[in-house]
């Protein structure tokens, strides 16, 4: 059975990862003033993003997730030609609507690809799964590297959707922004109360950053650090600390919303680094995808990794 692999472009994971495991990206509209760019993760288009330099009037930024219609048009032309069964994977869907999306678009799919499968001389049925990763950026990834390992493997369509349902509910994806102004102004253009003014001012005025985590489904504030550098320094240990305790799937999955250069370069980055290889755990660096930084501000820094559940002190 040829199986495959489609996420939505606001999982963050490598661009050379994405093309060797030929994996698909649903791509997210977004528009800045004039400025309209395709968000599928393209190095070249975050690059864009980047180089006009929008700053803050990003946060009003107009974002449209890939519609029902553009996830039949990419299955019924393209996905079920080429596999027998795809697995979608996608950000929460407690922030998003790309999730109901594919689903709707999957009864018109399952109904219709036998239209297109037979004549082009390919028989038997096709399968389209569907997962909600209940996590965000780089939460999402450790999902996508256990399909590509568990496809590899020639598991079963069934064993891989059990599989990656518990990594779902166990993966951990974790934001340390750096502007608190615009992470509130964002916040009020989508109606969503969780960083009020007052807790913006506090916080740039004192240099208090919180930590941000996307934990099954939900989105909140698990601790604040003072200072930026103390606060990657923090996250980062955070991070070397939970590789040596064992990880679900093997990866450390890393981001940033800006030159990717910039990200090792960042206190307490060279400490994970080096717990990973002490472990034989995957230390994977993303750019932060254009849809993430318009809505979390540009600098911001996210690690995504699956693990049993653990309390977490900050």
């Amino acid at each position: 059975m040829r199986m495959g692999l489609a996420i939505d472009a606001s999982c963050d994971l490598p661009q050379d990862f994405l093309q060797q495991h030929n994996i698909a990206v649903m791509p997210i509209a977004v528009r800045v003033d004039d400025a309209t760019f395709k968000d599928n993760r393209d190095p070249a288009e975050i690059e864009r993003f980047l180089n006009l330099k929008l700053g803050s009037r990003s946060h009003s930024a107009e974002t449209e997730p890939c519609s029902v219609e553009d996830v039949q048009k990419l299955f019924l032309e393209k996905l079920v030609l080429e596999n027998d069964c795809v697995f979608c994977l996608t950000i929460t869907a407690t922030r998003s609507p790309i999730y109901d999306h594919v689903v709707k678009a999957s009864f018109a799919v399952l109904k219709n690809y036998r239209q297109v499968r037979e004549p082009a001389g390919i028989t038997g049925p096709f399968l389209m799964r569907v997962l909600d990763t209940r996590s965000l950026f780089v939460g999402s990834a450790p999902c996508v590297v256990e399909a590509v390992r568990l496809m590899q493997a020639n598991e079963t369509p069934a064993a891989i959707r059990e599989r990656l349902a518990y990594i779902a509910e166990n993966s951990y994806g974790y934001m340390l922004p750096r502007d608190l102004y615009y992470l509130r102004a964002r916040a009020k253009k989508k109606g969503d109360r969780s960083v009020g003014l007052f807790s913006a001012v506090l916080g740039s005025t004192l240099d208090i950053k919180p930590l941000l985590r996307g934990y099954r489904g939900d989105t909140s504030p698990v601790g604040k650090v003072r200072g930026w550098e103390h606060g990657c320094e923090t996250l980062f240990q955070y991070a070397a600390d939970r590789v040596r305790a064992g990880l679900l799937v093997p990866v450390m999955c890393t981001s940033y919303g800006g030159d990717l250069d910039e990200l090792p370069k960042l206190p307490g980055y060279a400490k994970l680094a080096q717990a990973c290889e002490e472990c034989g755990v995957t230390l994977m660096q993303a750019p932060m995808s254009i849809t993430g930084m318009v809505n979390v501000g540009e600098g911001a820094v996210t690690i995504g990794f699956a693990a049993e559940e653990h309390s977490v002190e900050f």
